[in-house]
Order: structure tokens, then sequence, then C-alpha cells
């Protein structure tokens, strides 16, 4: 075009990616999706050739895929006429040396055949992950082209099918008379080759390419000089990277669509931010997984990728998604540099992609944008008002927020000392904002969990833990984590199942793609005797957090106390291959094995366990063992351990007297048991349904202790 005696090219702007930036991050390409890109190549030099062009640096760097599949091909700058000579200076080498046809390499005049070849290089890269040949300098590279036979793709690849194996290696012939002549000839071998694709690897129909959408006629004789002739032939392969065949969008692998968030990464120079980089991940899991058509795996799967690199495909399985979320966070001084992409886990092509320069206070605020961006590629509709933030601001205080989010850092890494270490954060996020609701339920979480985890004796943890839920839920009453926590304190120290029950339900209402809420609930739900409802609710929080070492333990331990001992020993077994180093699950393998008889089996677990996990519950599996089988000498030498260990942390008396009822000494235990009462133990809670306990059933007071505690009428 032309305005005010200057020539200019305009061209259609497409968000999309470049074929090499996709091979590069996600290594060969799924056969389907590598012949479907090499057609629509195909068809647009055809219709090339067919005008009289030769592209003579055709690469997969210069074919762009946007977000619905469609390749376009750029970058016609170097393209030549077939009835021009002369454009390029005589014995002048033009290309990409990776690329590059043999005549290239030696200078020689090119034809179309040329650009046969370069498909068959990129065919090559597509579906083994490198190009033919390679080497430490371009003009290597380029002889290389000339004088060296390319490996066979079918030995790098062995799932490559044969007939296409050939198809690459006569495009790649030396020799351009014994090549594809032309591209139709190729498409006809490709197109025969696609259908035996299985369906399920298989595209939608691509749109045809037709001679009406070709609305320029090359006319390069009558040019005058190069320079135009230059510009033509940009505006020539503008039109036909435009032309090219589009395809309608494949419909989702699944009726529910579905994004896992990987933890961004920090590229701060100080490497001092990963806790805003966790955050901003968390925050984005957390608003996502409330949109109700949305699947969205939980922090614990997504972050178990953490500093990995692996295959998306591979993640996409793992996960059971159809596309994620990666990102980066880089803070200087007072700036906030977030990169975000989201790619399809099938085909490794990238979807959306942004990147975000703002001031460190407007940290909500591109939360929320990429949030919005997800739903909106992904075309999920949400209930209630369209326009509401997805991450709404949580404080005015950046400081107090930068605060909260080391906190959760550390809460999220356990142990007691982590644990405690967050407690101090949340304390100093709330001193800087005492209206800071996630704060407090930062608090609530935090003793919650030093009670749980039998670090803080039980009337210490749960009442603050209650205290500080209650103070988020009167700032935001729509704090599903609040209710969560809430609901577990009803179960585990209040002994209210009924309240307990209208909580978890009201937390999953709020959140219902939070597996731990689902876990929680179904923990209540088995304690009060409802199997089978607690086995759902259990599997359920399994698929929304599939790589979760211990959801995956706990539907074996909920299937323990069903007396559902053959299937809890299998799903077991199969959370040991998942994580061999889990300790919870060699705790509750040991259950199994000591229920069902096998000694010397559940103590081995339970080794395992304490060598993974020291804990004095581990030494009280191993005293209940031994009780069980007669030897004696081995369990006074367990006791005397546990009572050293009770001088200096928590140990449950609930189950302590499970010893004692193993060994028959039935007064002693209901002594322990009237104390861990007084004392609120949580481990009372589980006395309805845990098979420790038989021994004891019979004996009246047991009766009147469930009734006391709430689990019988």
């Amino acid at each position: 075009m032309e305005e005010k005696g200057s020539h200019f090219i305009t061209m259609e702007y497409v968000p999309c990616e470049d074929l090499k930036s996709a091979i590069r991050r996600f290594g060969q390409l799924p056969v389907g999706k590598s012949l479907s890109i090499a057609i629509q190549v195909g068809e647009g030099l055809a219709e090339a050739h067919r005008l009289g062009v030769v592209h003579r640096d055709l690469k997969s760097g210069n074919i762009m895929i946007d977000r619905e599949g469609n390749a376009r091909i750029l970058d016609f700058g170097i393209a030549r006429s077939l009835e021009e000579k002369g454009i390029t200076g005589a014995g002048m080498m033009i290309g990409t040396p990776e690329y590059m046809s043999p005549e290239q390499a030696e200078a020689r005049e090119v034809d179309h055949r040329s650009d046969i070849y370069s498909l068959g290089v990129i065919l090559f890269e597509m579906v083994t992950g490198r190009v033919p040949f390679e080497g430490e300098t371009p003009l290597g590279v380029a002889m290389k082209h000339k004088s060296e036979a390319p490996p066979s793709p079918k030995a790098l690849n062995p799932q490559l099918p044969d007939d296409l194996s050939r198809v690459i290696l006569r495009c790649l012939e030396k020799d351009r008379s014994r090549r594809y002549q032309t591209a139709e000839e190729l498409l006809a071998d490709l197109r025969k080759i696609e259908k035996g694709v299985p369906t399920t690897e298989r595209l939608a129909a691509r749109k045809p390419l037709t001679s009406r959408e070709i609305t320029v006629t090359f006319r390069l004789r009558k040019l005058v000089i190069p320079a135009a002739a230059f510009i033509v032939l940009l505006i020539i392969g503008a039109v036909i990277w435009k032309a090219l065949p589009k395809k309608e969008a494949r419909p989702p692998l699944a009726a529910k669509k579905s994004v896992a968030v990987l933890p961004f990464v920090d590229l701060s120079p100080d490497k001092s931010s990963e806790y805003l980089a966790d955050g901003i991940s968390d925050a984005l899991i957390n608003a996502l997984s409330r949109i109700r058509d949305l699947r969205v795996p939980g922090r614990t799967s997504a972050f178990s990728f953490k500093g990995q690199t692996q295959d998306l495909r591979e993640i996409g399985k793992k996960l059971n998604v159809q596309t994620v979320l990666e990102g980066s966070v880089q803070v200087m001084g007072d700036r906030l540099r977030v990169g975000a992409q989201l790619i399809n886990t099938e085909d490794g092509f990238q979807l959306w992609s942004e990147k975000y320069d703002r001031k460190m206070e407007d940290v909500f605020a591109v939360q929320d944008d990429i949030a919005r961006a997800i739903v909106d590629t992904l075309k999920v509709e949400i209930l209630g008002e369209k326009e509401a933030p997805l991450v709404k601001p949580s404080t005015g205080n950046l400081e107090a927020h930068n605060l909260y989010l080391q906190g959760r850092h550390f809460w999220n890494k356990r142990g007691k000392e982590n644990l405690l270490k967050s407690v101090d954060y949340f304390e100093k996020a709330l001193a800087l904002d005492p209206k800071y609701a996630l704060g407090y339920a930062g608090l609530a979480d935090a003793y919650h969990v030093l009670g749980n985890n039998l670090f803080l004796p039980p009337d210490e943890a749960y009442p603050r833990a209650r205290e500080f839920a209650q103070k988020a839920l009167e700032i935001d009453r729509g704090l599903c984590e609040a209710y969560a926590v809430l609901a577990s304190i009803k179960r585990d120290y209040e002994w209210d199942f009924e309240g307990a029950q209208r909580e978890f339900k009201r937390a999953i209402e709020i959140n219902s793609g939070n597996g731990y809420g689902h876990q929680g609930y179904a923990f209540l739900l088995s304690r009060l005797g409802r199997h089978e409802e607690a086995i759902k609710e259990v599997k359920l929080a399994r698929d929304l957090e599939p790589l979760a070492p211990r959801i995956r333990a706990n539907v074996g331990l909920l299937l323990y106390r069903a007396r559902r001992y053959n299937e809890a020993l299998e799903e077991l077994k199969k959370a040991l291959e998942f994580d061999p180093s889990h300790a919870a699950t060699h705790e509750y393998l040991g259950y199994v094995y000591r229920e069902t008889g096998h000694y010397e089996e559940a103590n081995a677990h339970f080794k395992k366990a304490g060598d993974l996990a020291d804990s004095p519950e581990r030494l009280i599996d191993l005293a209940i063992t031994y009780a069980r089988a007669g030897k004696i000498e081995e369990l006074n030498k367990i006791l005397i351990d546990i009572k050293g260990r009770s001088k200096k942390e928590y140990v449950s008396l609930t189950l302590l007297a499970a010893v004692y009822g193993a060994l028959g000494e039935r007064d002693t235990a209901f002594d322990l048991l009237d104390k861990a009462y007084a004392e609120r133990d949580s481990r009372l809670t589980t006395l309805k349904v845990e098979p420790i306990f038989d021994s004891l059933r019979s004996d009246p007071r047991f009766s009147a202790l469930l009734r006391k505690i709430g689990l019988e009428k």
C-alpha cells in the first residue's frame, strides 16, 4: 500500500506461537498434529507454487500456530518468482542452514522442490523433536545437507508409522528429481496417511483452500527494480498467509473444561520472591476452582511439579486436564513483572499469553486479569454477576499482604517449626491490618493443623483456631477456608457433628473444587459410620487432588475403617507405588496387615513410617501390634519410650488406651479414655469405627462413652 509517497505493508495480527518454540518446549509432537500442520503448510505452498512463488526459507520458526491450531506461513522476505532470475546474486547461499536444501547449500538455482525439501525437514523435526542435521557452524550444517544421508525418523521415534517415515525421507532426497515433484503429490500421500490415524488423534476437518481466496496475481516481469519486487513478494506472502486453510476448533477432550495452575517461577534477581510467586498461583487456583464448570486440580497436585521440567503431555495425563497455566514473577523495586501463558496439554501449543509490567500495588488486578483471560479463552460460563472480579483485593496494605503470603509459604511446608513460623507472619500481617480476613483465616488454619497433628494439646490449639476462624468470617462471610476449619473443630473438638456437617457443606458450596473440603467431610461421615458416603467423598477429593499422597492414602484408610480390608490393601499398594516415601501410606498399610493377622508385615510398615516421620503415634502403632502378638518384652520397651516422650510432647491417651485394650487390661484402658475425654482428644471421635478398639466394644462402658461423645444416641 502507499500513503503520501511511502510504501508499507499491512498484515493481519493473530495471537500465535511459532512452531519452533512449541517443539522446543514440548518435544516431538503427536503424529496427528504433525500431519495436520504439514498438510496445512503443504496446501499453502501448493498455492504459492501455483502463483509462481518459491519461499526459499521455509522453517519451523516461520510457521505460526494460532490458538485454534491453524498453521500460517510467514516471512516470504527472500521468496522469488519461478519465472524470474537474478534477484539473488550468483553463488550466494540463501536460507537457514538447518532447513536448507542441498542445491541451496551449493548456491545453485532453486525451484519449488527446495520448499518440499524444507517441509520434509520440518516434518522430521515435528515427529522426532530435532532437525536431521546439526553442527557447530552454519556452514557445517549446510554441508551435511549436501553430503550426508539423513537419519531415519523411525529410529528416533519408534511409534512413527512406516509410511510417514518413508514420506519424510523422500522429501529429503539429495537429488531433487527423486523428491516429490509437486506439493500436490506430497499432499496426496500425507492425506492418505492421515486417514489411518486413530480418530482420538485426528483433528477436525480443515476448510479447503480455493482459488477464489487468492486475490493477487503474480506478475514479477512488470517490476522495474529489485526493491519493488521485494515489496510485492512480501505482499503476496501476506496474502498467502491470510489465505492459508482454516479449520474449526477441536471439541474439548471431556465435557468439563479443565486447567492446572502450575507454580509460578520466581525470576527476581535475588530469588527472594518465591512466596509471592506461590501466592499468585494459590490465588488463581482458589479463584478458578470456584467456577462450577471448570475443573482445577488443587494446590498439592499442581505444586508437585515445582522445580521440575516435565513433558506437558505427562502433566496433562497425571492431572487429567486439557490445559495448563505457566507463569513467572519478577520483582524489581516497586515494579512487578508477571508473565503467563495457557497451553494445550495435548499438543503443547499456546492458547493465550500475556506479560504484565505493573506496580506492586496492582498485584490483585494482575491476578484478576489472568483469571479472566483463562475464563474467556476456555469459554467458561460464570454464574452470578459477570463483571465481578474473580480475584478480589483482600487488603489495602501491600506489606500486610506480603507478610500473609510468607506465612502461607511456611504453613504449606508443614511441620511444627514451620507452622509456628507461619503464626508469627500471620500475626505481623494483622498488626498492620487488623481487618485482614485472610490473616485470621491463616491463624485458624495454623492452629487447627497444630492441634490435628498433636503438636499442641487440644485445649490449647482448637479454641484458638475457632476464635480466629470466627473473626475471619465476621470480616468476610465468603471464606470457605474458615468454614472448613470451623467444621473440623466441631468434628474433632466440640463433637457437634450436626454442626460440623452444616459447616462442611457450606465450605463445599462456596468452593466445590477444594479437595480438602471434601476430604474433611469424608472423615466426618466415616466417624459417624456412614461409610459409603465417606468413601464417595474421599474419592472425589482424590479426583480433585490426583497427586496428593495424603488423600490417596486416606482412600485406603477409610476403606480400612469400613472393614473392607482387601479393597483398602489394594488402594494403599497403589498409593505406595505412587509415593514410596509417604509415611501415612506405610502407617495405614500397617493397620490393614495388623487387622488381618500379619503382624511382621504390619510392624515393618510402622517402622518405615517412623523412619520417614517420627511421631509418638508410630510407637503406639508398634505397641498395639506387640500386644496383639503377645510380645510383652518388646511392648514394655516401647511403653517406656512412650512415657519418656509424653513428658515433652503430646501423646494421645485414646490411642494409648488401645494398647491396654489389646492386652486385655480394660480398666486401665477405660481410665485412659476418661482422661482423653477430659482433654477433648480428637482421636476419640474415631471410637465408633476404628478397629483397634474392637476388644473394648462388648464392655458397657464403651457404649456409654460413645453416647457421651455424641456418636450414638
